[in-house]
């Protein structure tokens, strides 16, 4: 397996000054990725990627795993699960995976298949105003809401 890690220096005007990580077209890596910085995938990579910042997937990419980070943008492939605040698949982007997210974002020729949640408490915040409306179980949801507010401070 090839590795090709690049790191870029940001253009000037950048606010936080990080660089890019690449994984050019052709190379191939797996294993488990913690990244702080952006990061642009052309080539494969087979594991879980954790990054504190922006992940980007293009069209020869193809990422096989786990990802979390801020923002994920999908021009190629991404299989698996993903954890971010936003999610955005352009134009010939394919997601095949569980996604929680706070925004996805799907343009028309953009595809997805698989299954959208939002954030775990955000869930729980949903559900119980509905399950309020039942009667016969009033005091349930309150006891539901009160523990998903413990949860989220």
């Amino acid at each position: 397996m090839g590795f090709f890690t690049k790191n870029v220096p940001a253009k000037s005007g950048v606010a936080n000054g990080s660089a890019i990580t690449i994984i050019a077209e052709g190379n191939k890596f797996s294993g488990d990725m913690s990244i702080i910085g952006r990061m642009h995938i052309d080539g494969t990579f087979e594991g879980n990627i954790s990054s504190l910042d922006n992940i980007s997937i293009g069209k020869s990419g193809h990422v096989h795993g786990v990802v979390k980070a801020n923002h994920i943008t999908v021009c190629g492939l991404l299989e698996g699960e993903v954890v971010c605040d936003e999610l955005e698949i352009d134009r010939g982007g394919k997601v095949v995976a569980t996604v929680i997210s706070k925004v996805m974002a799907i343009h028309p020729e953009g595809n997805f298949i698989g299954e959208r949640r939002m954030k775990e408490v955000g869930v729980l915040e949903h559900t119980s105003p509905v399950e309020s409306g039942v009667d016969a179980i009033d005091s349930l949801p309150d006891k539901v809401t009160i523990k998903a507010d413990k949860e989220s401070a």
